[in-house]
């Protein structure tokens, strides 16, 4: 066993099995995909299909279903659910607590709160609100909400309790959410409730532009910072023998993070559970924490993870479509009951 937990595995054995589930996540991503494009209540024949996508037809009702409604759709799902999943990864690497995620933490509720905060009172005086304001709302209320957490974390330090004070802190910036939509005009809140349980509906190709850019930068960075990341996740005092910043590098972890879930909250509000099922599922294929690895294979395996809830979600029961946390619930609360009952089992 290596000190991350893992069986040690010779180089050729450990470059293998990174090929094989790199190969395995690019498939799944195809796959799934593919079933969005050609999957909703309207069927487009193969053919027509091919030939919207390379641009004919601009003019039939098929062209616009797939390029201003399901690709735009498709393409956030993939952005954000890869967000979720990386922004998850550093929750969990800032506390050292694989049930770190944005939204078991209540920081998704944080954002949504003020979100929700931030539209109803700007609808009231203005309707020019851009997808750049609505990312900051969300980032100011991701920061409270994991104030709050870092104030609870210094005076409880077992994964259980600090899962309880993440839920109930989640349970109060609903509860604020609910309040204020209790009271808002209908007129201000037309999209906020359905927004609020969270959605992919309705995305257009502005929100998909923002995202990318936000995301990306945010990836971007986050893969540069690999080493000390990695340093970190073998303790605090290695990590300042490496040269690391302790104390300033866990800032900038918290910020990217924020960014990240603020991202997600910001178009397509809370969605549950992906940030911690997602980086656990990854490091169990991998069996490795090595950052420049699983960074990148968790971004790819939340972008599948949502698409494929978001197809489940629209598809379902159609033509009445689930809210995406309904799905995710679904299949990552699960995951997340199986990683605490492991954990005992190895404090045994």
């Amino acid at each position: 066993m290596n000190k991350t937990g893992f069986k040690t595995e010779t180089a050729n054995e450990r470059t293998v099995r990174f090929f094989v589930v790199y190969a395995f996540l690019a498939a799944a991503l195809t796959m799934v995909l593919v079933l969005n494009i050609n999957t909703g209540n309207v069927s487009i024949p193969l053919t027509e299909l091919l030939q919207i996508l390379s641009g004919k037809g601009k003019e039939s009702t098929a062209y616009s279903i797939i390029w201003m409604i399901r690709l735009p759709r498709i393409l956030e799902a993939l952005i954000l659910g890869g967000a979720l999943a990386v922004s998850g990864f550093l929750l969990q690497t800032f506390f050292g607590n694989p049930i770190a995620g944005p939204f078991v933490l209540g920081i998704s509720s944080g954002a949504k709160f003020s979100v929700a905060l931030y539209m109803i009172f700007f609808m009231s005086i203005s309707r020019n609100i851009t997808s750049w304001s609505m990312i900051f709302a969300a980032f100011i209320g991701a920061l409270i909400s994991t104030g709050f957490i870092l104030l609870v974390s210094t005076k409880v330090k077992d994964a259980a309790g600090l899962l309880v004070a993440g839920i109930m802190i989640g349970y109060i910036c609903s509860a604020a959410t609910d309040f204020l939509m209790t009271f808002a005009e209908d007129s201000d809140i037309v999209n906020l409730r359905g927004w609020s349980l969270g959605s992919f509906s309705g995305m257009s190709w502005n929100n998909v532009y923002v995202s990318a850019i936000v995301v990306g930068i945010v990836f971007a960075v986050t893969l540069m910072m690999s080493k000390p990341i990695g340093a970190l996740q073998l303790g605090e005092n290695y990590a300042k023998s490496m040269g690391v910043n302790v104390r300033m590098f866990m800032v900038v972890l918290i910020v990217l993070s924020s960014i990240l879930s603020a991202t997600v909250t910001a178009f397509a509000g809370p969605i549950s559970f992906v940030g911690i099922a997602v980086p656990f599922l990854v490091k169990q294929l991998f069996r490795s924490s090595k950052p420049l690895v699983v960074i990148p294979a968790s971004f790819l395996m939340g972008a599948v993870f949502c698409m494929a809830c978001d197809l489940i979600a629209r598809c379902a029961f159609a033509p009445i479509e689930l809210n995406i946390s309904t799905v995710t619930s679904i299949f990552g609360a699960p995951i997340v009951i199986f990683m605490l009952m492991n954990r005992k089992k190895k404090s045994a």
